[in-house]
């Protein structure tokens, strides 16, 4: 029997709990400080044990991790290391669906001392897409073409039936996240030039695409893309781009959001007996709370009458209403209001975009165009992102038990022993892409 310990019971965690409690041969253990919510995971499932757990008790953390095989982590990346360091001591394969942080690297040359493997980034963004794009990068390679444009775009959305708010957007998951994210820097490369993306005017980068047969969305640059062209090998490429997918409208009003200071994180708990409108009257400058809606159209100079007014206005941002946070700040404020007002409603379903395209130029000055889509509903069971999230999870916790991944350290899955099997088994499971090539004629310059 194999023993495997999952680190959380959050909205992402019932498809890998599943999975996994299918395989006879694994025993699963869940480890959480909220039982309750790991109880309903289990499902009465007696080959699931539950283990009450906060991860910064080092000494229960360390206990539960006696005698496991394969640690998988489902918490937030920043208790990542903490685990990494027991697993270093207990001897066990570790996985989670986060990006590599510098506290994560560092642990590189333990692991492969103990002869460890530490697999990181093997969910959907980062995850699928890695494997998704290197199986491409790879077949053009040996084909003998030559990359010359890169794109990898991806986005959680509510379907179509399931939109039906002003936003565009809905939530299963703390909002906090996807805002902190929205308030950072992007690098991309168009016709060779870098293009350095100030924070201040991430969402001003946005463009228009199409994905057949949804329809048109908004694109906007997600962070370093110019870290990629190293990890992926593209050398000599000249249009290298990554991106977050939203419905059209997102960008424009998220940017003013942070315009306005939402995204501020400092702590303010002189806020307490105010209500949303006295709040944001103190961001547009303007005292009186009365005129809020009037003065903060002002301070975004448009009309009282926009779009972007309405919404904050359907967000109940100019109500007289106190905020419910534990914690005064305007990113808590608005994460709180998110939450309430853009949740999804008993029955409504999700969906996962996720898109790459290359462009390559073959012998005989051939050039290719390859798109690769994959488009995934939630259903009765499974959202589509918790499902596109833990699938790929469990699945390489099931190759680490078998032994098929001759890996050690830190790795993300970049590697065909990775990648291979994995999209294999995704495609068995519904997660699969829609392939087109389209071959352009050639022109002399």
């Amino acid at each position: 029997m194999k023993n495997v310990i999952l680190f959380g019971a959050g909205f992402v965690s019932k498809p890998i709990v599943d999975y996994l409690s299918r395989k006879p041969e694994i025993k699963l253990t869940i480890a959480t400080k909220y039982p309750e919510e790991a109880l309903k995971l289990a499902a009465g499932n007696s080959k699931i044990r539950l283990f009450p757990l906060d991860v910064n008790e080092k000494d229960k953390l360390n206990h539960v991790l006696e005698n496991a095989d394969v640690a998988v982590s489902l918490l937030p990346r920043s208790f990542h290391p903490i685990i990494a360091r027991a697993c270093l001591k207990s001897g066990t394969h570790l996985v989670t669906a986060s990006y590599v942080t510098d506290d994560m690297k560092a642990l590189d040359s333990q692991a492969r001392a103990k002869g460890l493997l530490f697999l990181n980034e093997i969910g959907l963004d980062p995850g699928i897409d890695h494997m998704a794009a290197m199986k491409i990068i790879k077949k053009i390679k040996l084909e003998g073409g030559k990359i010359i444009s890169f794109q990898s775009i991806c986005g959680g959305l509510p379907s179509k039936e399931a939109n039906n708010n002003p936003f565009g957007y809905k939530f299963s998951w703390n909002p906090r996240g996807v805002l902190l994210a929205g308030n950072t820097s992007a690098t991309y490369l168009k016709e060779g030039k870098k293009i350095f993306v100030e924070k201040e005017h991430l969402f001003r980068h946005k463009k228009i695409i199409e994905i057949e047969p949804l329809g048109k969305f908004e694109v906007y640059p997600n962070r370093d893309s110019l870290h990629y062209k190293y990890l992926y090998k593209l050398d000599g490429i000249k249009n290298l781009f990554r991106g977050t997918i939203r419905n059209i409208g997102w960008s424009d009003t998220i940017d003013a959001l942070k315009k306005i200071g939402y995204l501020d994180e400092t702590p303010r708990p002189e806020f307490k007996n105010k209500n949303l409108a006295e709040l944001l009257a103190l961001l547009v400058n303007h005292g009186d709370s009365k005129k809020v809606m009037e003065n903060t159209a002002k301070f975004l100079n448009v009309t009282p009458n926009s779009e972007i007014i309405k919404k904050l206005d359907w967000l109940e941002l100019f109500s007289d209403k106190k905020p419910d946070v534990e914690e005064y700040s305007y990113l808590n404020i608005l994460t709180e209001q998110m939450s309430k007002k853009l949740a999804f409603k008993k029955g409504e379903k999700d969906m996962v975009i996720l898109q790459i395209q290359a462009e390559a130029e073959f012998p005989g000055h051939e050039i290719k165009e390859i798109s690769h889509t994959l488009i995934d509903f939630g259903d009765s069971s499974y959202s589509a992102m918790a499902r596109t999230v833990s699938l790929p999870v469990g699945i390489v916790v099931n190759l680490i038990l078998q032994n098929k991944i001759s890996k050690r350290g830190v790795q993300i899955p970049i590697f065909p022993e990775i990648y291979i099997p994995v999209l294999e088994e995704l495609e068995k499971s519904g997660i699969q892409f829609i392939k087109k090539t389209t071959v352009k004629p050639y022109t002399l310059l």
